[in-house]
């Protein structure tokens, strides 16, 4: 073995306990990059293997009601290489457990095989039976939630008619692998169903005898999607089409997506911050061991190594350190995806999962970790070129000690001699104290943000339902209803407040942008569901005009004052230019907002609401639950409490899982980097420290000369890491916000106390550790000049 490479060795050994800490930091950032990129690889890769081989549709036409002939003038369209037709229908399902009745979706399959688009997998149970008109399939994850099985029945209302029903399977479906009730965003396995039947027994539950409500195109490959979507709108508008719409405006799809384009930003914003506190120690490593080894550096020159020779000896330092935390990071990244695909697996409802890693990423992984970590490290190897072996022999210029603090006796009176110490060092040195002043603000700034993260997501949920929804619950009618329903429900017993609302399909354009969504039409002046604006204050609804939603605007490239075209998909279906009144600051979704009687005006269909918002007396909630359970007209009646549960279910286990994972990386993180700036300041002041005892000092004494300033730093670097954790909030907030959820940045009291108290833990810790090795100081090998 050579010299160098054996020198390498003792130092790597010497160091063990700062070169673990920056392992440590290098290998969770690679963690980060090799997770997040696996999650991303394996949900797309999942998502596209599970729609082909189910045979997904591309586009969907949903009508009012056609003939089947029609599919036959469908399929002849140019770019279309295979159409279907099946019911779509609305149903409420009631079991004994459930005062409130479960909305599910009915659809139909072929009398006769599988279906051509938009096929299931049968999880469990046998197929349907074309004979028996009572058998359904039925959603796995609705059926787990009820502890439902293939044998059970269940009792369900489909166009105002009763029916029992018995479930013969469970099954899955990619066009439902989110699965939300109409109107709703956050999904609940317990209050929505999908329930397969027999399209004859469907058609006849709906009035569909030899027609169909809505039309799966699967495109050919050379397909125009727009140009095909314009022909089948053509088509179909006799028939009332609400608009035929690609995949990528699948509620579904759109929700999947959005969480991969989400997981893929994070994986570019957040291991960069993690990568780069990491070349930050390096470079004070690296540095303050240059600087304690002129002597054998001069040594080693004069003994006939080039500088280059030298140089590459400690580049090689560097390279150990970041190849063993890629390697690290990388295993880490392994284990990590694989366990949150199961998160994930579950949230979709996905039959199977592919996790696979491209090995790009671990590439990346490697050469981001080397080139960061080396760009610490090049920056000092300046100084091995620029020592000649005379200069790098001869002690360094003693530092001029002549401007420093004076001590009065009034100051002595009060100050004993290590405080002074502490003191006197930390102003004659002040570079280094502001180098580990910034490394611990770094370990504190990345708190912080995991941190401001999590109190995110719990704000979202205050907000969500405290402060924009203040209802209790929610109904939704059928179809559109007259005035005449409202006032049955105010004359309910338990009903306190009623507060209308329509909504209505809508796509909205502004010259080449556009997006398919809805517009959800209030009172003037709401109280139970209000838009906010960014202040948290009611916007009252205009006479004229709408109001977006902040992520809507930047969707449509839209600001206050401009005109935008409103193509409504139901009714009449008016196409309308309206001027854009005001932004709401919403964090889910992206609604729009109208003043009602401004809406039904619009479209020609005065005093019609699609449901309403109730305020309730919780002590007649139960009765007041099975009289609208029994009214025919209403379609869904959901609980805001419902709703509060499902989003917090969703945050805990589901994708909002990764906060945890993140919160506990940057938590060991900044236990690495407070170590390693306390280990760093024993091992440059070793032989101070040793001389002190030798001169009288105790070892408390002595211990309190170093832990002193590591206290003081660590106090001063409170702050900084305050202010800088604001910045690094701002950009992990936008790595995890989407086009369809918006991450606020929220700085509670609590996320900067917490990550102060994690700070001074830390400190504590490290100190602890450090003062075990001053009390084991060789005072004799401490006080030798090193060769």
């Amino acid at each position: 073995m050579k010299p160098l490479d054996s020198k390498l060795g003792r130092d790597l050994w010497r160091v063990k306990g700062q070169a673990l800490a920056i392992v440590l930091v290098i290998a969770f950032g690679v963690m980060m990059m090799v997770m997040m990129d696996g999650l991303v690889n394996s949900l797309g890769e999942t998502k596209r293997t599970y729609y082909e081989r189910y045979r997904l549709a591309d586009l969907f036409a949903p009508v009012k009601r056609s003939p089947r002939h029609v599919l036959d003038e469908i399929v002849e369209l140019p770019g279309i290489s295979a159409v279907q037709g099946r019911i779509n229908g609305a149903a409420l399902i009631s079991l004994p457990d459930q005062a409130v009745p479960v909305r599910a979706q009915a659809v139909s399959l072929p009398e006769f095989g599988s279906p051509r688009l938009n096929d299931f997998y049968l999880a469990s149970g046998r197929p349907l039976n074309p004979s028996h008109r009572d058998e359904i399939l039925l959603l796995e994850a609705f059926a787990h939630a009820h502890n439902l099985q293939p044998g059970d029945s269940l009792s369900a209302t489909m166009n105002g008619a009763r029916r029992r029903f018995h479930i013969v399977g469970l099954a899955q479906a990619p066009e439902f692998l989110y699965t939300t009730a109409p109107g709703e965003l956050v999904p609940d396995d317990a209050r929505f169903a999908v329930i397969w039947m027999n399209e004859e027994a469907l058609a006849a539950a709906f009035d569909m005898d030899g027609a169909f409500n809505e039309a799966l195109i699967s495109l050919a490959r050379d397909a125009r999607p727009q140009a095909v979507i314009d022909s089948l709108d053509r088509l179909l508008a006799p028939y009332g089409a609400t608009g035929a719409y690609g995949l990528e405006d699948h509620l579904s799809d759109r929700f999947i997506s959005e969480e991969i384009a989400g997981l893929r930003v994070s994986s570019r914003t957040v291991p960069p911050i993690f990568l780069s506190v990491a070349a930050f120690l390096l470079y004070i490593v690296i540095s303050r061991m240059v600087q304690a080894e002129r002597e054998q550096i001069g040594l080693l020159k004069a003994f006939g190594y080039t500088s280059l020779e030298v140089g590459l000896h400690y580049f090689k330092f560097v390279l150990v350190i970041a190849l063993t935390g890629a390697l690290l990071g990388c295993a880490l990244g392994m284990l990590a995806g694989r366990g949150l695909s199961g998160f994930y697996q579950l949230y979709y409802k996905f039959p199977f999962l592919l996790f696979r890693v491209d090995p790009a990423a671990f590439v990346t992984g490697f050469t981001v970790s080397v080139l960061t970590a080396s760009a610490g490290g090049v920056l000092v190897l300046r100084r091995v070129f620029a020592l000649t072996p005379a200069d790098a022999m001869r002690p360094p210029t003693p530092p001029n000690f002549s401007q420093t603090i004076s001590f009065g006796p009034g100051l002595r009176k009060w100050l004993d001699q290590p405080t002074r110490m502490v003191l006197r060092n930390m102003i004659r040195q002040p570079l280094r104290g502001l180098l580990a002043i910034l490394g611990i603000a770094l370990g504190m700034a990345l708190s912080v943000a995991m941190l401001s993260l999590m109190s995110a997501f719990d704000r979202t949920l205050d907000l969500s339902f405290g402060v924009l929804d203040r209802s209790d619950v929610t109904v939704t009618f059928v179809e559109p209803l007259g005035d005449k329903t409202l006032f049955a429900l105010k004359r309910m017993k338990g009903v306190i407040e009623v507060e209308p609302f329509r909504t209505v399909a809508a796509v909205m354009h502004n010259g080449r942008q556009h997006y398919r969504g809805a517009v959800t039409a209030l009172t003037e002046k709401p109280r139970l569901f209000r838009a906010l604006d960014s202040s948290l204050q009611a916007i009252p609804l205009p006479e004229n005009g709408i109001v977006l939603s902040t992520a809507l605007a930047g969707e449509l490239d839209l600001k206050a004052g401009q005109k935008m075209i409103l193509d409504v998909r139901e009714g009449r279906r008016p196409t309308l230019e309206v001027s854009v009144a005001g932004l709401a600051d919403t964090l889910m979704g992206a609604p729009a907002y109208m003043q009602l009687e401004t809406l039904n005006r619009l479209m020609k269909e005065p005093n019609r609401v699609s449901g309403a918002y109730l305020r309730i007396d919780s002590s007649q909630g139960q009765q007041l639950y099975r009289r609208l359970k029994d009214m025919p007209v209403v379609a869904g009646v959901s609980l805001q409490q419902d709703s509060r549960r499902a989003f917090k279910k969703v945050m805990d286990t589901g994708a909002g899982a990764m906060r945890y994972v993140m919160a506990l990386i940057a938590a060991v993180i900044t236990f690495g980097i407070v170590y390693n700036s306390a280990r760093i300041a024993f091992a440059e002041r070793a032989r101070d420290l040793a001389s002190l005892r030798v001169i009288g000092l105790t070892r408390t004494e002595t211990g309190f000369v170093l832990l002193g300033e590591l206290g003081l730093i660590t106090l001063l670097a409170l702050p900084l890491g305050a202010a800088l954790g604001y910045y690094f909030s701002l950009a992990v907030a936008a790595g995890f916000s989407t086009d369809l959820y918006r991450v606020p940045t929220e700085f509670s009291p609590a996320s900067y106390g917490t990550a102060a108290l994690a700070v001074l833990l830390a400190a504590t810790l490290s100190g602890a550790l450090v003062k075990r090795d001053i009390n084991r100081l060789d005072l004799v090998s401490a006080l030798k000049t090193r060769e």
